[in-house]
């Protein structure tokens, strides 16, 4: 019948037509026309007609007429339908991609989303407005309060401890918990630990000369935990930072240090790792006093400390330590096994003083008149150090508050800070935990009053016993360990974020480099109002990064549990915070130090709040994977010289350059796929973005126990298996081939191979797409 009444109504023979099929298709945000053409070779009107009856035909039916000019009527009323709907989902999509800045490039949040779980269509219906990025990261700025910063950090005034386990710190735990409960967050909770901590004895420890008679040199009440306690005597022997170079030079002099009292500065690296350096020279005790300052009140000040080279309770090693459970009777290799005490810099010169033997090195002198070494063969000068500290069984407690993700709420990260301290803890708990509560007021805020809907989850977490070495945060990873590297994507750490005001200090997994330096392009300079916190850093700033030491709380998240991580805060390089970790960490000294405390304070809120909002805001996760192939070729430059070294043993380093190769190629293969997915499709971009999320974990070496090397971290962990470790074999080989134990160097090169190969088979994704070839 169409037929027909396209050849009555055109005058044309109906020997030929054109069929017109229109379909829409509806695939994420895909919609298209389809066109069909199809040439009929039908003759005349009906099949199988012959050419001369077409002519012979009657004239067609009036009410046949009509019905034609009705069925055109209708398909051209359902084509403009639908050229209609089409025209404005086109420009209500281009309407959603137009930045307020015209750029293009800028973010939507979840407002912006037209299409329902399953792929279809949702009605437009009137709802809250669209929060671009520049407007978001505006709005964080203008709600961040200097005033509430500083009546956060007024809470710890007037209090001279906050010790893990006790009062003050359960206070001040009640007080977080009703905070957050105040700002509604989605969810308050505390996890309850029960740990081994080391508390100071009864009696003070003591540190006495002895020559002719005995004289006290010491007794404090500052105390280094998991000392080992008892009483030793030795000889005194002075070896800088306690760094392994620092020994190499006492040995290269020809001092025996083998039941002798070491002393050295505090600095470079953690006291937990001079001491176990000390331990590996057989020192029967050590000594640390803190460096020098411009601050002389500084100089009566005795630090505590602990010498557990690890994180956690080191009485649960790789154990969760909830509800009394009890665990196999086994300790950490970390515990120092002899005695350790801090002293201040007035009884370090009086010890030096007392000393005989050569001075100093030139770049030993640690400000302090009169440095010597050692004493002389010839005097009877030894040292005597009495340790009581006792092992004590407390709960602590970890404060956790959420925002949960209108989108994936199984995704988050994680904002914390250390909120224990040995004495009043302004700068090394006060600060951070002040900042923490800021930034879950204000995105609280945000999202019950603006409108703003993240994707993901964000978690605030409140530790306690951080003093002894990140313990509440490790037992926090250690019990979840299975779940937090499938769903915590960053760990954002807020601890000691200002010791000063000269200059930044970062520390960051390289994932998080691109991010961290277009959050820094963003944000003001507290110093000069007209530059931003970039041009202070500079171009090279990535070469000034810190590594992370045992006692940030960042190094178990990205160490023992593979989670990104930024740490970011001002300090003074030369002239660092005298008062950190001591009894006069106050918030007079504090603000004395650093001149502008709280402009200081709200800018790292603001650097740590960008770099929260942004991760959770973007569709497609700001985790820069392309950094790790930038690592990976700068450590293979470090291997070619040691090529010829490796090859007298029978053994190449191509292996490695070709899984170096590999994770390259798997990069750029992530890269292009998620140049090429179609970023309004859920899952697509929840796929792409577990694959990001992964890298870090992936670097964790795979072959090894948890248990037994809980930093698995080829990059950031400790222990043979890390490539610096590798590197510093290889170092050893060039210089001496017979110190080496090549079965050693065979089981470090397999190691580094294979959690490559491993890490790069995991960023291309699917096991259809991957290989174990080299």
């Amino acid at each position: 019948q169409s037929h027909y009444c396209l050849s009555t109504q055109f005058s044309g023979e109906p020997t030929s037509y054109t069929r017109f099929s229109i379909a829409r298709q509806m695939d994420g945000d895909n919609s298209h026309v389809e066109m069909n053409l199809a040439a009929d070779e039908e003759e005349g009107g009906e099949i199988g007609r012959p050419e001369h009856l077409h002519a012979s035909m009657p004239p067609p039916r009036r009410n046949g007429k009509n019905l034609c000019f009705i069925i055109m009527a209708a398909a051209l009323l359902l084509l403009i339908g639908f050229l209609i709907g089409y025209l404005s989902y086109r420009g209500r999509m281009q309407r959603v991609n137009r930045c307020p800045d015209g750029s293009g490039n800028c973010e939507m949040t979840p407002t912006a989303s037209y299409f329902s779980d399953d792929g279809m269509e949702e009605e437009e219906v009137p709802g809250p407005r669209i929060l671009y990025w520049p407007e978001l990261r505006n709005m964080l700025s203008s709600k961040l309060s200097t005033a509430r910063l500083e009546a956060s950090l007024r809470q710890r005034e007037g209090k001279n401890s906050f010790e893990a386990g006790k009062a003050e710190d359960e206070s001040t735990a009640s007080y977080i918990h009703d905070q957050f409960t105040s700002f509604r967050l989605d969810d308050v909770w505390n996890d309850e630990h029960y740990v081994r901590l080391q508390d100071k004895g009864s009696t003070k420890n003591q540190v006495f000369i002895i020559e002719d008679g005995q004289e006290e040199l010491e007794s404090t009440d500052a105390y280094v935990a998991y000392s080992k306690s008892g009483t030793v005597t030795g000889k005194p022997i002075y070896v800088n930072y306690g760094r392994k170079e620092d020994f190499q030079k006492i040995r290269n002099l020809g001092v025996p240090m083998k039941g002798a009292i070491i002393i050295f500065r505090a600095g470079k690296i953690t006291l937990a790792e001079k001491v176990a350096n000390a331990r590996k020279e057989g020192a029967a005790g050590v000594l640390m006093y803190l460096g020098p300052s411009s601050d002389k009140k500084a100089d009566s000040f005795v630090p505590f400390g602990h010498a557990h080279l690890g994180t956690g309770d080191p009485f649960t090693p790789g154990f969760p330590s909830f509800n009394h459970t009890q665990f196999p009777p086994v300790e950490s290799s970390g515990l120092p096994q002899i005695p350790v005490q801090t002293i201040s810099r007035e009884a370090a010169a009086r010890l030096f003083g007392k000393m005989d033997e050569e001075k100093c090195l030139p770049e030993w002198t640690a400000g302090i008149m009169g440095c010597k070494v050692t004493v002389s063969n010839s005097s009877k000068m030894t040292v005597k150090l009495t340790v009581n500290n006792v092992m004590v069984d407390r709960k602590i407690l970890n404060i956790f508050g959420v925002i949960k993700g209108f989108e994936e709420p199984d995704r988050y990260i994680v904002l914390g800070a250390q909120r224990d301290s040995w004495g009043p803890g302004a700068a090394k708990a006060g600060v951070g935990t002040a900042i923490l509560l800021e930034l879950a007021r204000v995105i609280s805020d945000m999202v019950k009053n603006d409108d703003y809907k993240p994707r993901r989850s964000i978690i605030f977490a409140s530790w306690s016993a951080g003093e002894y070495g990140a313990v509440g945060a490790t037992e926090w990873l250690e019990g979840y360990s299975t779940t937090l590297h499938a769903k915590a994507f960053t760990y954002i750490n807020l601890d000691a974020a200002v010791l000063g005001s000269r200059d930044v200090k970062i520390s960051a997994s390289p994932l998080l480099y691109s991010l961290l330096e277009a959050t820094m392009k963003r944000v003001k300079d507290p110093a000069e109002e007209s530059l931003y916190l970039y041009s202070r850093v500079g171009s090279d700033w990535i070469k000034k990064v810190v590594p992370l030491d045992l006692d940030n709380a960042a190094f178990p998240f990205l160490a023992y549990s593979g989670i990104p991580v930024v740490s970011f805060g001002f300090y003074d390089e030369r002239d660092e915070y005298a008062f950190l970790g001591t009894t006069e960490d106050t918030l007079a000294n504090l603000k004395e130090k650093t001149g502008k405390l709280y402009p200081l304070m709200r800018t790292a809120a603001e650097v740590a709040g960008q770099i929260a909002l942004r991760l959770t805001h973007d569709h497609e996760l700001f985790l820069d994977f392309d950094r790790y192939s930038d690592e990976l070729l700068s450590f293979q430059e470090k291997l070619w010289h040691f090529n010829a070294n490796v090859k007298e043993l029978g053994l190449t380093l191509n292996w490695l350059y070709f899984a170096r190769g590999d994770f390259q190629r798997a990069a750029d293969t992530l890269r292009r796929d998620i140049e090429n997915s179609d970023r309004e499709n859920r899952i697509v971009r929840r796929a792409l973005n577990d694959r990001m999320m992964k890298v870090e974990y992936d670097f964790l070496s795979p072959y090894l126990s948890p248990k037994d090397a809980p930093f698995r971290h080829i990059f950031f962990g400790r222990g043979s298996h890390t490539l610096q470790s590798l590197l510093e074999n290889l170092e050893q080989l060039a210089v001496n081939k017979t110190s080496v134990d090549v079965d050693e160097l065979k089981e470090q090169l397999a190691l580094a191979t294979w959690t490559i190969k491993g890490a790069a088979n995991a960023l291309v994704g699917d096991i259809w797409n991957t290989d174990n070839e080299i």
